[in-house]
């Protein structure tokens, strides 16, 4: 760092009444923080510095991506330009601010009312002049780590400033919810790097942010759910509507750009409610220096925390994440939770590809075979397959995960799953979702499914409470809305389910878990509703066949039947697709007979026998009462 002090500019004035901060990038006007993300600010930057010159594309292209790149950045540029023009609300047919030279480039000739702004920051001077504004820096990397790391190393250090700065932001002149937790929102890091390829560099530091802020402080920051906040990737939707669309009252936005050399991080934290820019940061670092090892830069974390809490009790994390050993390994983890979230027989099938390809490339990534086991746990139920076929492989990779790492809450939520739906043993299974919910908080999925265990126990307001901070640390999940749905029907809510459902498929109308709708149109005898709304996959001719028999139409029941019947001679199926026909059709000896072989091949059906209105023809029966005991679900 120079000896002599920094000087720079605190406010750019671009002219009229805007004026830019050459630090955080903050255009304002009047004062009110405007909304310009991070490759249009700095051409902004640079085109005022020039104020009054032909600067070409060219001379922006070295500028803002450096040289030689290899990529296209016209679109990049024209982009750039049309969202400075409408935050300024400069008509390029008349420009007050920014002209265009046809084949040449552009020149800013909006007349500064304050003497000329100061030249183009570089970032090397920019981040001195962070330095001298007291805004911490990371520290100097050592050299020596495998040249991913970098990017998790970033990510800590970033973490350990963004807590610091959250919650210190969040005394008594911030916002305080009245429960005193507040919610942040991590949108996706943009990829400015120009080339897609890269994107896994954004995806990552998204991911990681999320995972390690959601263990920083659960009791007092709620953290949402990668599925939610993915919805925004590349969204240009205003801050103020995420922010109510997600709950929150923070967000965390920032960017990542790389070269062959370099890698440069950026991060500000806003407050929604009226886009305060609380906090900014920069990180630049030459990818040969590399940043401590991740070890290191966890223990920074930890000694940050217990300053950071301020007021509230030192809090460490109980758990900390799972790391690969490879990026390779990480980006094919993403890529398999990507298929997982759609909840389709064809995405676990290609979850599970990626998970095992992860695995492959680090037989030691415990999250990748928690992945694994979460595929394998649900594929059976989705597919119509036997459990036997699936569950065991579950098993094994939950326990794996385990072995490698005890205080991984997607483990111990994998193998609750597990010996919930296969083994039928109840109180271990809770004992794992509240181990997993224990070591984090923010674990959207931990809630989801404890909030299903208890709705099969009939514990019903406990369900819908534990589904709702499911939905609070995921709001635009579309399987624990549906799986809402699903405690409001066994409750004997129909009309609440079916609106439940009714605002699934309307978000996506092949979502196959929010086709129970059917069961919901059936007990309030709205059969042609049933009739309509019966999904395209699997279970399709189970569910005609329930509907048809419930509607007092046997041929049409045994004629869904017989497909039935003919698709399990060319490959066995789970117990329950044919045990729910025989329900329908009123045939109770067939019905028992499919629940003994339901029961012998550990169905999930078996499951619901507590609350499921689909058993109450059955309910009176001795033989429905003895499986009910040794299921576990006896009164």
């Amino acid at each position: 760092m120079a000896s002599e002090p920094v000087r720079v500019q605190e406010r750019i004035k671009v002219g009229g009444d805007c004026e830019l901060d050459p630090i955080s990038y903050e255009l304002r006007r009047s004062g009110r923080v405007l909304k310009l993300e991070r490759i249009p600010a700095e051409i902004l930057l640079f085109l005022v510095g020039q104020r009054g010159k032909l600067v070409s594309r060219e001379q922006i292209v070295d500028k803002i991506w450096g040289k030689g790149v290899s990529f296209d950045t016209d679109n990049s540029i024209n982009g750039a330009i049309r969202k400075i023009r409408h935050v300024l609300q400069d008509n390029p047919e008349r420009p007050r601010f920014i002209q265009t030279v046809t084949g040449r480039g552009y020149r800013f000739i909006a007349a500064a009312a304050e003497p000329a702004a100061g030249p183009y920051i570089d970032p090397p001077l920019r981040a001195a002049a962070i330095e001298a504004k007291s805004i911490p820096v990371p520290v100097v990397p050592k050299p020596g780590a495998r040249r991913w790391l970098i990017l998790l190393g970033l990510a800590f250090s970033l973490i350990a400033v963004v807590g610091t700065r959250f919650l210190r932001s969040s005394s008594p002149a911030r916002f305080r919810p009245e429960n005193g937790r507040l919610m942040l929102a991590v949108l996706p890091f943009e990829n400015l790097t120009g080339d897609a390829g890269q994107e896994y560099l954004s995806d990552g530091m998204t991911e990681e942010m999320i995972t390690q802020l959601g263990r920083f402080d659960p009791q007092h920051l709620g953290v949402i759910a990668r599925t939610s906040v993915m919805h925004y990737k590349h969204s240009q939707e205003p801050l103020k509507e995420i922010g109510r669309e997600l709950g929150v009252q923070y967000i965390l936005e920032g960017s990542v750009r790389r070269d062959s050399e370099r890698v440069r991080i950026t991060a500000q934290l806003i407050q929604t409610k009226d886009q305060t820019h609380l906090w900014a940061q920069e990180y630049d670092r030459e990818l040969k220096d590399l940043l401590v090892i991740q070890r290191e830069i966890a223990r920074e974390i930890s000694d940050e925390i217990p300053t950071a809490l301020g007021n509230h009790e030192s809090t460490s994390p109980i758990s900390q994440p799972s790391f690969p050993q490879t990026y390779e390994a990480y980006d094919l983890y993403l890529k398999g939770q990507y298929f997982w979230n759609k909840r389709t027989v064809e995405g676990f099938q290609r979850a599970i590809d990626y998970f095992q390809q992860a695995t492959a490339k680090d037989p030691n990534y415990a999250r990748a075979y928690a992945g694994l086991a979460d595929s394998y746990a649900l594929l059976g139920g989705y597919s119509m397959a036997p459990q036997t076929e699936f569950m065991p492989k579950a098993r094994a990779a939950a326990l794996r995960a385990l072995q490698i790492d005890e205080n991984l809450p997607e483990a111990h939520t994998a193998l609750a799953l597990v010996v919930q739906n296969y083994d039928w043993d109840w109180q271990n299974a809770e004992k794992e979702y509240l181990r997993a919910i224990e070591l984090n908080p923010n674990y959207a999925t931990a809630h989801h499914w404890y909030a299903e265990h208890l709705a099969l126990l009939g514990r019903f307001d406990e369900a819908l409470r534990e589904s709702e901070r499911a939905r609070q640390l995921d709001p635009l999940s579309l399987i624990i809305a549906t799986d809402k749905g699903v405690i409001l029907y066994f409750s004997r809510q129909y009309d609440r389910a079916v609106k439940q459902f009714r605002a699934v498929l309307e978000m996506d109308p092949d979502f196959p878990r929010a086709h129970m709708i059917v069961s919901a149109y059936v007990q309030e005898r709205m059969f042609a509703e049933a009739l309509a709304d019966i999904g395209k996959g699997p279970w399709r001719w189970s569910d005609l066949a329930y509907v048809h028999g419930r509607s007092g139409q046997p041929v049409l029941a045994r004629r869904a039947l017989g497909k039935l019947e003919e698709m399990n001679r060319h490959q066995q199926m789970d117990p329950a697709a044919i045990l729910r026909a025989h329900i329908g059709m009123g045939d109770k000896d067939q019905s028992f007979a499919w629940l003994e072989k339901g029961y012998s091949q550990h169905s999930n059906a078996l499951t619901t026998l507590k609350v499921d209105p689909i058993y109450d023809p059955l309910r009176g029966d001795p033989r429905f009462q003895e499986l009910m005991r040794r299921v576990g679900l006896a009164q």
